[in-house]
Parts: C-alpha cells; structure tokens; sequence
C-alpha cells in the first residue's frame, strides 16, 4: 500500500496537470450527471414492514382515498377578529380552484364542513322532535282506539245481554230475534277487526319509530365523539383547510407540495395570515448556507495557524470542495431511479468537507514538515503520500465500512444516507492521495515562507535537546487523568437514559417559517392533538349490513373515546364491501409527545372489539414509534458490526489487542456522553435559546444510529494518527511509556488542527433552520470535541502509559498470520530516503 501511494504520489508531483486534468473531467461527468439525473429529493422517512405501514398498505388497497398524503392549509386573522364574510368568499374561491392542482386528490371547505356539522346536528334535534311528535300522534291515536274499542266491547254486552233474552223465548219469537242480531254481530265484528287493523298499524309505526330513534340515537352518539373535531375555531377567526394527494406519503413529488403552497401562499388575502403544515412545507433545506460558510472560513485560519503559508492552506479547501461538489452531484444523479430522503445529500457534504480538509491536511503537514528538514520536493511529496497517506486510506476506510454498515438496518433511507457519505469519504481519499500531490507539486517549495525556513534552521540546531526534553508523564498523572475523564464523561451522559426518539414536528421548526405558523396556531385554537392525529382501521366481519355496520363503528368509536388522551372520535370512511372502517382519533397532546406514543402503544394492545373487530394504528405519532422501535431494535447489532471490523482493522494497523481495545472502550465513553449532551441540549432545552433551539422534543430516530457508525469511523482516524506515533516510536527502540510521550508530542499538532478543523465545519450546520440538519451537526461538533480532545488527547495517552509495554502485546500465532501493513511507513522510508 504504501509503496504504491508513494508511486502515486510522485507521479501526480511530476504530472500534475495530467491529474489535475482528469479530476476536471471527473467533476464535469458529475455535473453533466446531475443535471440529467436529478429528479428531486424526499422528505418524509419510512421503514417498510412496520406497523403503520400495513395499515397505510390496506388503506391503499380498500380506502385508497385515504391512503395518499395529506396536510393543512391554516387561515387566521390577523388581528384575531372573526374572518369576515368577504375572506370567508376568498378562501373558499382558493379551495376550489387548489382541486385542479397537481396530485391533489380533494381540497376540503373548512366553513362548507363546518356548516355541514352543524347541519347535521340539527338534523339530530329535528328527527328526535319528528319522533316525539310522531310518538304523541301514535299515543293519540291509541287512545281514540281505546276509546273506540270501549264502545264496540259495550255494543257487544247489549247484544250478548239481548241475545241472552231471546234464548227464553218461545221458539219462532227466539229465532226470529236471533236472525234480527246477526247484522249488528256483523258490523261490530267488522269494527274489531278494523280496530285490529288500526292497533297494528299504530305497533308497527311505533316499532318504526323506534327503529329511527335507535338509529338516530347510534347517528348521535358516533357525532357526539367528533364533538372535539373542528375546522373552524369556536371564535371563527380561524379555518383549516384539509388537502389530501393522490399520492402515498414517500411518493409524492416535491413539485406538487411547492404547487400547493404557491397556490396558497400567492394570493394574499388582506387582515389573513396563512400557514402550512409541515407534511406540505418541509421542503429540502439548503446545502450550504452561511453557518457552513463560516465553519470553512474558521478551518481555513486553523491551516494557516497550522502550515503557515496562505497556499498550503488553500490546498485542503479546495480539494474538499471539489470532493463534496462531485460526492453529492454523483449521489444526486441518482435520484430518479433511487428514492432519496432529503437528508441524503448532507450526510455525505459534512463529512466530505470535514474530512476532506483533514485528510489533505495530514499529507500537506508531513510534507511541509519534511521539507524543513530539507527534502527533495518530489521525493518527500511521495514519501508524505506513502506514509500519512496510508494512514488517510486506513481511517477512511474505517469511516467508510461504518457508513456501508448502515446498509445492514434494513431500512433503505437510511441505508442510501450511508453510502452516500462513503461515497463521499472515499472520493475525499482519492482527492487526498492523488490531487493534493498534484497541487503540491505545482507549488513546489511555495509551501514554506522563508520565515518558516529560517525556524526549521533554528528547531534542527535544538533538535537534540528537546527530544531529550520530552519525558513520559508519573504514573499518579496518569491515574488521575484516568479518573477525571471517565466520572466527566459519565456525568455528561446522565441525560442519555431519559433520552425519547421520533421525528420532528411543526413546533420544532424555524419560528419565522410556515410550518411553525401553522403548528401554533392550530395548537392554540384547536388543541395540540390537532397537529398529529391518529387514523385507526377497523377489520369489520364478513356479512354486515347497514345497521351492523353502523354498530360496529358505535363499538369502537366507543373504545377508542374511553382510552385517556383521546379527545374526539370520528368514523371516517366504510369500504364498499363494508370489510374496513377507517377512524381519525385526536389525541390531547402533539405527534412527539410521550402521552401520544403511550396511546398508540395503547391502542395496539387493545384486545378485538367485540371478540372480532380487529384495530390498526397509523398516523405520524405511530410512524414515530414504529421508526424509533425500528432504529433501536437493529442499533446493538450495528454496533456490533462496526465496532467489530473496525476492531479486525485496528488490530492489523496496531499489531496489538489492548489498543485497539482501549481505542473501543473510549469510543463507547465518548458516544454515550454525546447521546447525553445531545439530550440536555434538544430535549431539556439546556443553552437552547443560544442554539436557536425554541421547542423541546424527542430526539431524532435515526440520530444515534448515525453518530454510532461516523463518530467510531472519525474516532479511529484520530486513534491512528496518534496511536502510529507511538508505536513508530517504540518500535524504533524507545521504552512504552517514553514512546507515549513522543508519538503524543509528534502528532498533537496536526490532531488538534484537524479537530478544531471537523467542530468547526460540523458546527457550521447547527445555524441550518432545518432541525434534522442542526441535530447532526450539533451531534458530530459535540462527539468530535469530546472524542479528540477527552477520550484521544488525555484519557488514551493516560491508559496507554499505565499499560506499558503490554499495550504492544499480540500473541504469536496472530503475530505470524495478520499482515503486516506497515502504517507508519518505516519501511518505505528506508526504501526512499525524503534527503540524502
């Protein structure tokens, strides 16, 4: 490896405009690339498999209106008065034209609905007065039979009385009078039968009546559990106005939502404020905005502090912008065939700018440094090429199988973010061994001023005595360090074990952006539920008709009411083979809090109603959970992996099981207490206001997942430029724990320089609006401080001082089998001699 980046790099020295050239050719393939094959970004997440994704699955196939995406449009006065008559007009004029719109399935009138409600409780009141005026008529008309009824039963007594005379009279008188009462015994057996008649009709209006009263009554009870769903504020100053897709959520293009929103947002209606909800609004953020403009800024002083010479530095920023440029264009040419979530490309352009600089900085230091001590320019550009550049392809290859690993989750957005940043750090690599020699021989001896020359004259006259200066720390510092840096890093991570995972929310958003518009003001006028409800299936059994149907939702909307946090129930929609019923459920709180995931967890152990009516749960706070769940079940396998090849990587690197070990379990340290600073900071709301943190919330899903696979990758680069010293050292003779000392003293310099060089770039995203891009740059800013200048510059120097020489230890039988790769380039160097 490394004689081969020595013939790199020499190569690229002596032809550099042919490298140059290509890189050029590269950088307009991907440019040409990206602009046939950019096709959008996405910015919603999902895992396949999960819970609410089979809901969402079944309402395609059953419901497949309420299957695509959906958001709200929020009107509100300005001055907090009712919307008058003529805004009323101007909304509903925008939503019926928003029906031609692309993808947009149905614009909802918020005042049409609410009248329609209203409309329907009326109609309650009115057939409950038609059946009680319909229940006195009947009582009427019972009694006029009673009373009808009572003289027919005393005609019937005269005649039973007269025929009872007739039987003691002599015989012709008896059957004469008998034949005279068979007409009058015909006319009152008529008038039974009439009444019969009469009180069966009277019974079966009754049962009538009844029946519309049972279903009236069924009617009620399911509107009075939506009794908490409004679209109009009770003070009429405000209207929702719902816009469902055609679309399912992850497919939904991006120029459909701008359409909706341009539509809205361009006809301003006078005194009216609008705001859109984020499952319309949330856009994708900028790439590269002035945060991350002041971070390159801040890394640029930091290489001239470090290489004194305005061109030497200028060299790490210009190849890591031409690395990120082409990462992110190549990454992007890709969107129309892959699905890309909308952080995909920032993954890949924090890591290509903090890496990029670095790994240009550790060949550019080892050069300049060599040539202080009067090297030949091309010999020690392919020296510094084949000794810190094998170090470069062995921490990036470190980053790179954490990223890749990602792969292993299962869950293909994130994933995709994971090989873009590999990506990224591996064209960072390339540019890093190949460009940055180019550049360097072009320069020539440029790189050095003749101040810093007049210094190497005077360092090499004194370079004997301070190397005899340089001294291993006592054991009791050692120990002490020990001490101090373990309690301060489990004190940090205390937050970690209240930490709470899930996506962000309107509330979490730039106050001055229309999403957080729209958030606070629904949560104001109609409750937090409001901003995340919850949509419920309902398997119904096979056979029912409209009555049982109608019975089966009165069931469940019954169970769901009597769950706490529910604030209103609503029967949505019925399938046209009555086999699914779809409920919108509004929780007392927003999507991201923790009584809203307690009831969806809640709702899923819900035994069937009725023995057979079976309950899905979807909706952004069961999404949340299902991700969170997701993320949480495959990290300690991730971890695992990662932790384990890195470890495979370290041990070939170190030719020792202890550093590597030490090297792990100061990562494991340093990860927790970033887990826990990342919760004091977004969920406790510690220096919130400073960070322009204005709501607190759960944190990120995919969050500790991330910071798992880059964190261990960035960790082990700092390991090794540190850990090769030491053992350079020592394997040149020098005692273990004198060798700490020196390797330390040798790479301190350009290990700062690249830390302060990644806190600053990672640092620049924490100005971004987008609160998923401000949690991983504050996550990775914050991980890298405590890693390089805890766990790397005090804790493992520390460890490796108490170790010994038993730091070194590798049994023999691994000894003979792991090749020997040679990092420190000593061998290369007395192949190649950088002066003669």
């Amino acid at each position: 490896m490394a004689e081969l980046l020595h013939r790199l790099g020499t190569f690229a020295a002596r032809r550099a405009w042919v490298v140059i050239a290509a890189w050029t050719l590269i950088l307009a393939v991907t440019v040409g690339g990206f602009l046939v094959g950019f096709k959008g970004l996405s910015s919603s997440f999902d895992i396949p498999g999960t819970a609410s994704g089979d809901v969402i699955a079944q309402l395609e196939e059953e419901l497949p209106d309420f299957s695509g995406a959906s958001g709200t449009i929020v009107f509100s006065t300005e001055d907090g008065a009712s919307l008058s008559d003529e805004q009323r007009r101007e909304i509903a004029a925008l939503v019926e034209s928003a029906l031609d719109l692309p993808d947009v399935a149905d614009v909802i009138d918020p005042f049409a609905t609410s009248q329609e409600l209203s409309d329907r409780r009326q109609q309650v009141e009115d057939g409950r007065a038609q059946i009680a005026a319909g229940r006195e008529q009947a009582e009427g008309g019972r009694q006029q039979l009673d009373a009808a009824r009572q003289e027919l039963e005393a005609g019937q007594a005269q005649l039973d009385a007269a025929r009872a005379q007739l039987q003691a009279a002599p015989e012709p008188q008896r059957s004469a009078g008998l034949a005279a009462l068979d007409p009058q015994q015909a006319r009152l057996d008529a008038g039974k039968a009439e009444l019969d008649a009469r009180e069966q009709q009277v019974r079966d209006g009754l049962a009538a009546l009844d029946a519309s009263e049972a279903e009236l009554e069924r009617g009620a009870e399911l509107l009075s559990y939506a009794d908490g769903i409004r679209v109009v504020s009770d003070d009429g100053s405000t209207a929702i106005v719902n816009v469902s897709f055609t679309e399912p959520r992850l497919e939904l293009a991006q120029e459909s939502k701008d359409a909706v929103i341009e539509h809205f947002e361009g006809t301003p209606i006078d005194g009216v404020e609008v705001g859109i909800s984020t499952d319309i609004s949330q856009g994708i953020p900028e790439i590269l905005g002035v945060g991350e403009a002041i971070g390159v800024a801040i890394a640029a002083i930091v290489l001239v502090v470090v290489l004194g010479s305005v061109l030497a530095a200028a060299f790490p920023i210009v190849t890591a912008l031409v690395g990120v440029a082409i990462g992110a264009m190549a990454t992007l040419s890709f969107s129309g065939v892959i699905q890309m979530a909308s952080v995909t490309p920032f993954l890949g352009v924090m890591l290509g700018l903090a890496v990029g600089i670095d790994y240009a900085l550790f060949i550019v230091y080892r050069h300049r440094r060599q040539l202080l001590q009067g090297a030949d320019v091309v010999e020690s550009i392919g020296l510094a090429n084949g000794t810190a550049g094998t170090a470069v392809v062995f921490a990036g290859t470190t980053v790179i199988v954490a990223l890749l690993a990602l792969n292993i989750t299962g869950i293909p957005f994130l994933g995709l973010m994971g090989t873009a940043g590999a990506i990224s750090v591996a064209i960072a690599v390339l540019i890093a061994v190949s460009l940055i020699p180019a550049f360097l021989g072009l320069a020539k001896g440029r790189v050095l001023s003749r101040r810093a020359r007049e210094r190497a004259v005077r360092a090499a006259d004194s370079a004997d005595t301070s190397r005899s200066r340089v001294r291993p720390m006592s054991g009791l510092r050692a120990v002490v360090t020990v001490v101090v840096s373990i309690v301060a890093l489990l004190v940090i991570a205390i937050p970690a074990l209240s930490m709470r995972l899930g996506l962000p929310d309107g509330g979490s958003e730039a106050e001055d952006s229309t999403a957080y518009r729209a958030y606070t003001i629904t949560e104001r006028e109609f409750g937090q539920g409001v901003n995340g409800p919850l949509l419920v299936t309902a398997d119904l059994p096979e056979g029912l008709d409209d009555i049982q149907v109608q019975e089966a939702q009165l069931e469940v909307a019954r169970v769901l009411a009597a769950q706490d946090d529910v604030v209103a129930v609503a029967p949505v929609a019925v399938s046209d083979d009555s086999r699914l019923a779809a409920f919108q459920v509004v929780p007392a709180e927003g999507p991201s809090s923790e009584s809203t995931e307690r009831l969806v967890r809640d709702l899923r152990a819900l035994p069937p109603v009725d023995g057979d009516i079976t309950l899905g749960v979807a909706g952004q706070a069961a999404i949340n959970i299902d991700i969170s769940e997701g993320l949480a079940d495959i990290l300690p396998l991730y971890l695992t992996v990662v932790v384990g090849l890195s470890f495979l990587i370290m041990v070939m690197v170190f030719r020792s099981l202890l550093v590597p070990l030490v090297a792990t379990g100061g990562f494991v340290l340093s990860l927790f207490a970033t887990y826990g600073a990342v919760t004091a900071i977004f969920q406790w709301g510690w220096f919130g206001p400073l960070l322009g943190i204005h709501q607190t919330g759960p944190i990120l899903s995919f969050l500790p997942v991330i910071l798992v696979g880059i964190l261990f990758g960035l960790a082990m680069d700092y390991q090794l430029f540190l850990a090769t010293g030491m053992r350079e050292a020592f394997v040149h003779g020098s005692p273990a724990r004198l060798a700490v000392a020196q390797g330390f003293r040798a790479g301190r310099t350009v290990v700062i320089a690249a830390a302060i060089i990644m806190i600053a770039v990672f640092g620049g995203f924490v100005t971004s609006e987008a609160v998923i891009i401000k949690s991983f740059g504050l996550g990775l800013a914050v991980g890298v401080l405590l890693d390089a200048f805890v766990v790397r510059m005090l804790l493992m120097p520390a460890v490796m001082h108490l170790l010994g020489r038993s730091a070194w230890w590798l049994p023999r039988w691994l000894d003979r089998v792991i090749p020997n790769v040679d990092v420190e380039g000593a061998a290369l160097e007395r192949r190649h001699p950088a002066h003669h």
